[in-house]
């Protein structure tokens, strides 16, 4: 590839589990978060568009939208008019981070906490 980070895009390998549990969206986000946090996709990079993203792996807009959503509001990727979706600066760390809040949220719930409990047991530790 060539030019400037910022035009540059990636091609990334997205599966989905119709039977698990975990919503579409997410399944999207979690796995473009992790190519995000070991360094499959740098900063700067644009993300495929969400149109496209849904018509490759089969899901609806909407659904790739909200992924894209969530990755934005975790501070991963900015979303850019007539740009799409491109990786923050910061976003390697963070996203590393934010895994491990995922993984911490998905153990805490599988012990039976609630929302709130969780909240309790996180902010008595900062």
């Amino acid at each position: 590839m060539t030019g400037s980070k910022a035009s540059r895009w990636v091609v990334i390998l997205i599966r989905i589990d119709t039977s698990s549990a975990e919503p579409l969206y997410e399944q999207i986000a979690a796995q473009v978060r992790a190519a995000i946090a070991d360094g499959g996709i740098e900063p700067g990079v644009r993300l495929p568009a969400a149109q496209e993203l849904a018509s490759a792996i089969g899901v609806n807009l909407h659904t790739v939208l909200r992924a894209y959503a969530r990755l934005r509001d975790a501070g991963l990727i900015e979303l850019r008019p007539r740009r799409g979706a491109v990786v923050c600066d910061i976003a390697p760390a963070r996203a590393g981070l934010v895994e491990q809040v995922r993984l911490l949220v998905e153990a805490a719930r599988g012990q039976g906490l609630s929302g709130a409990e969780i909240l309790e047991l996180v902010g008595g530790e900062l």
